[in-house]
């Protein structure tokens, strides 16, 4: 507990310490140069590549000095170094540097050779970074020109469809976070499988701070060795964001803009008022006459398309203005970000604005370093209720909008049909949630000896939340309530110190990197609070003003959510990292790491999580040295242990006590307090252990390249709620790590560059990846539980059925459904009973497992074309062998329900007295796989001979261009996150079209 716990002193001798070590060893690194007088020496030349093509943008230095140029449009550059014998070092990103000495010449022209590009790529790890080739870890790296394209509200779908093994889904919303996960789900929690996110080194920052045109790089930390530096919270994977930064002696001014035109890019096809009039009469059937409009005037039947009538096209669009420059020691950078996403449901959009700011100073011969950066972004996000997404289907289409006095269609006392006019949820009800979140870091490092750095960072963190949700008094959401208003403010924030010493030294063959370092962090979270009210006097204030409520007795209500339970957490944190490198052949790494938490029992508080990796480069063999096929060839094998603390409070291992109803006492009506969760001081973190066996290859210079990783990940300590005995518990149930989950797999990855002439050149990837999931373990010798069910989906008649179940030996995301076999003589739907016999009444007992939602393979497929200043890219994405559970589709098939109800084309097959066609079973299972062209987007480069003017591209992006599927719902892009994977369930936003024209303009 002492490790635990700081008192403020003990904090303050955390905070000052590193701080006072820092200013010792700048004091140590002062040296006095004197200035020594130079005659200048003028030089100019032209700096190509292989071809003989210009290379603007070199950089070209006097070796030993901060003198420098970079060359124009034409290769060009002209240059004052301080002797006729100084020496040239030219540098440009992807080429072989080159140091050329003067010796009296005024003119000197270089010839540039391009390197084997994805080797000498920088790769950023934990605390440290890396050359590709020299990477000992599972580890997949995109850059900003090969993100996935769209618009984009969320900068994780930058990756979608790019990485092996990592699998990401969203729906239209604008407002949905993208369900995220790596190397398949290895937890029971829902909200605890997304990997854990890392921005410019600051760990857990949120990934939708930062602006996608600001990103640089995205490194994604898959296997064990790679992710275990972070402990406990990178059991699903480590995702590194890098921002861009100025580049030495640059100034540069870019403007990246865009509009988006985004239309609905599939509907559910439901029946039309005058097709439901038919397929009523034809069954002797009649509309009542409340539920048959006609125009006023003219005596023509309604027929209203419920889903035009709420869904829009949407207009998006997104500026980024940033700067970024350099000047001696100094760098400095700032963009602005402006994003505006309106949904495609009328009432939803997505608002934010960015600002991001940093600047760097190098000091004493660089042997210092200091960094600050700040982020802050303010977003206003409007949402629409649920219910509008299913009345939208079945809202009958014999029904006008709006009534002739200007009032919605709304029946109120609910026994004439049993849903709600969808455009009257969107006009009666407000749900806007504002939020601001800042983050600052101060960065200082210090080169103490040749080879040993320090780093001390400490960055503050602050989210502001306040949602405002308000049901007018003709809202069917609160039926009586005379308007009925919730308010709800919290705030987050975070400190981070981290300090840590990186050594690097090389002895003639030998290499060796030691890490050392320690994390502080304290979360304190849910500081807010939240009341319901209801009965306003009117609706204009809303929400504004909850003092003109009139509720009646008992009837506000405080928020006791997650949200604005207030409770601080402490992460302390020691590691330690070893790599070892001999003769560009040998590779070895370790690494543990000792984490504290006050999250857990008080007697699971520290756990250790260490790796080890090794990597043999083959090609540096001298039997390979001269070999003409491969130009690198790398063997890879790692093992190491992370551990999952997502979603955990210092609450969770606590016994706690809540309110669980109201009694009166003497006239008062009291709220009644009891326990609520048992204590557990024996719960700990689940555990993941991943072996990764991988191979990195390059063949015919670098135009073929890939990598292959098999991984094994094993999961423990599952946590969940397990039934306990209330003679030696206070409650009926007990949060405990019990289980175990297994995923397996394997990963390929193919780069290649088919053509590459003069004016045209192909460039293609693909990625494939398949992972089996399994369930291995529920119980062991103290706690027991044979299944989980969940996907309780409800509907007419089948509240207490669930549609999927956790079962040992199977994935997550196993469906338990009625098994269908067809019609009996009366037209009704008939089932098979769990004994085999045949019945139109089936009950949970006859629930059968029947597939599950999980891929047996996910692809990706880039292509980037140009040709002279034209470029075209293409990328496709797609999942096979898993299973869509079409729920929606299920709901609107109630023939029996038609006078009330809209019903769907499908249902014109049934027979209109089916009293058993809704029920969800495996009728309804449909093959989840899907090819989609997923971005189409062509672009041209204009060619500028202008001192001012480096770049200009004009481009046209589609998204979601088409999509080759046999699943007949809305998307077959279905939410493949938490415990129900898989189920397209009443309330999916319809996914969208976009077409994008922008702008690229750099000065």
């Amino acid at each position: 507990m002492n490790k635990i716990y700081f008192s403020s002193q003990l904090l303050n001798f955390y905070v000052k310490a590193p701080v006072a070590f820092m200013l010792i060893a700048i004091c140590l690194c002062l040296q006095l140069h004197p200035a020594m007088a130079q005659s200048k020496f003028s030089i100019q030349g032209k700096i190509t590549d292989d071809r003989n093509q210009p290379l603007p943008g070199v950089s070209i230095s006097e070796k030993g000095t901060k003198t420098g140029v970079v060359t124009n449009i034409d290769g060009l550059y002209k240059l004052e170094v301080s002797s006729s014998n100084a020496v040239l070092h030219i540098a440009f990103l992807g080429f072989d540097s080159k140091d050329i000495s003067i010796s009296g010449e005024h003119t000197i022209n270089a010839i540039l050779t391009p390197q084997l590009k994805q080797l000498n790529d920088v790769v950023i790890t934990g605390y440290g970074k890396t050359s590709k080739k020299n990477l000992v870890g599972a580890i997949s790296s995109v850059n900003a020109g090969e993100f996935t394209q769209g618009v984009v509200g969320n900068p994780s779908m930058l990756l979608q469809g790019k990485v092996p093994g990592l699998t990401i889904t969203k729906s239209g919303n604008p407002n949905q976070t993208p369900t995220v996960i790596l190397r398949g789900p290895s937890t029971l929690r829902s909200g605890a499988q997304e990997p854990f996110y890392v921005i410019d080194g600051v760990p857990g920052a949120p990934i939708d701070m930062v602006a996608p045109d600001d990103i640089a790089s995205i490194d994604v930390l898959k296997d064990g060795a790679s992710t275990a530096i972070y402990g406990a919270r990178a059991a699903n994977g480590v995702i590194m964001v890098t921002t861009r930064r100025a580049k030495t002696d640059q100034f540069r001014i870019a403007y990246n803009a865009y509009v988006g035109v985004e239309k609905v890019a599939k509907r559910l096809e439901m029946l039309t008022g005058d097709e439901l009039r038919k397929y009523l009469a034809d069954n002797g059937q009649v509309l009542a006459p409340q539920n048959n409009d006609t125009i006023p005037g003219t005596g023509q039947l309604v027929n209203t398309d419920w889903q035009k009538e709420v869904q829009r096209t949407g207009v998006s669009q997104s500026h980024n203005l940033s700067l970024l420059g350099s000047s001696k020691a100094t760098t400095y950078g700032f963009s602005v970000n402006y994003f505006n996403n309106p949904g495609i449901i009328k009432g939803s959009d997505l608002n934010r604005l960015g600002i991001r700011a940093n600047v760097g100073q190098r000091a004493f011969n660089d042997r210092l370093r200091l960094d600050f950066s700040v982020l802050n972004t303010t977003t206003k996000q409007n949402n629409v209720p649920d219910a509008v997404l299913y009345n939208m289907l079945n809202y009958l289409p014999t029904l006008s909008v709006k009534r002739p006095d200007g009032s919605y269609t709304e029946d109120y006392a609910g026994n004439i049909r049993g849903s709600s006019n969808p455009a009257a949820l969107i006009a009666n009800n407000i749900d806007l949630t504002k939020s601001s979140k800042f983050l600052a870091t101060g960065l200082a490092e210090v080169k103490i000896l040749e080879g040993l750095t320090y780093t001390a960072s400490l960055t503050t963190q602050r989210e502001q939340y306040t949602r405002n949700i308000y049901y007018n008094s003709l809202s069917t959401l609160a039926r009586g309530n005379n308007g009925k208003a919730n308010r709800v403010t919290w705030a987050n924030t975070r400190n981070i110190i981290e300090s840590y010493f990186n050594y690097d030294k090389t002895f003639g063959k030998h290499n060796i990197k030691l890490l050392g370092g320690y994390s502080w962090q304290e979360d304190r979270n849910g500081d807010g609070f939240g009341v319901t009210t209801q009965g306003f006097g009117s609706d204009a204030l809303s929400y504004n003003n909850l003092s003109l409520s009139n509720p009646p007795a008992g009837t506000i209500v405080f928020d006791n959510t997650g949200n604005t339970t207030l409770t601080t957490l402490r992460l302390i944190s020691y590691y330690a990292r070893a790599n070892y490198q001999y003769a560009d052949k040998y590779y070895f790494q370790a690494s543990l790491r000792n984490d504290g938490s006050s999250a857990f029992g008080k007697n699971n508080r520290w756990g250790y999580f260490p790796a080890v990796s090794a990597a043999w480069r083959i090609s540096q063999e001298s039997f390979l040295k001269n070999n003409r096929t491969f130009d690198d060839l790398k063997l890879r094998v790692s093992y190491g242990i992370s551990g999952n603390s997502l979603g955990f409070d210092p609450l969770t291992a606590q016994l706690q006590y809540s309110t669980v109803g109201r009694y009166y006492d003497s006239g008062q009506l009291i709220n009644a307090i009891a326990p609520v969760q048992n204590a557990n001081p024996d719960l700990k973190w689940e555990r993941t252990a991943m072996l990764n066996l991988g191979i990195d290859f390059s063949i015919l210079k670098g135009r073929i390249s890939g990598a292959i990783d098999v991984y094994d990940k094993q999961t423990s300590d599952l946590i969940w709620n397990y039934p306990v005995s209330t003679t030696q518990y206070i409650t009926t149930t007990l949060l405990a790590n019990v289980g175990k989950v297994s995923n397996r797999g394997i990963e390929l990855v193919l780069n290649a560059e088919p053509v590459s002439t003069k004016n045209f050149s192909w460039k293609t990837t693909v990625n494939l990846a398949h992972n089996t999931n399994k369930i291995s373990s529920l119980a062991n010798g103290q706690f027991t539980l044979k299944d989980i069910p969940t996907a309780i989906l409800g509907g007419k008649g089948q509240s207490g059925n669930w549609s999927q179940k956790v079962l040992e030996g199977q994935p997550l995301g196993t469906f338990t459904l009625f098994h269908y076999v067809g019609k009996d003589k009366d037209g009704i739907s008939s089932y098979q009973r769990a004994d085999g016999t045949i019945t139109t009444s089936p009950s949970t007992a006859d629930l059968l497992p029947a597939g599950n939602a999980q891929p047996k393979l996910t692809y990706g497929w880039s292509n980037n074309l140009s040709y002279k200043n034209f470029d075209l890219a293409l990328f496709f994405r797609g999942v096979t062998g898993n299973k869509i559970l079409n729920a929606t589709l299920a709901a609107v098939n109630t023939p029996t329900d038609a006078k009330m109800t809209n019903i769907a084309k499908y249902t014109l097959q049934e027979s209109y007295n089916d009293k058993n066609s809704f029920l969800i079973s495996d009728r309804f299972l449909e093959n989840g796989s899907y090819l989609r062209l997923e971005n189409l987007t062509v672009g041209y480069s204009f060619k500028i001979n202008n001192v001012y003017i480096s770049k200009i591209r004009l481009y046209m992006n589609v998204n979601n261009v088409f999509t080759i599927t046999k699943y007949t719902g809305i998307d077959p892009e279905i939410d493949l996150g938490g415990l129900t994977p898989g189920i397209d369930v009443r309330n999916y936003y319809p996914k969208t079209r976009s077409f994008i024209f922008g702008l690229n303009a750099a000065f």
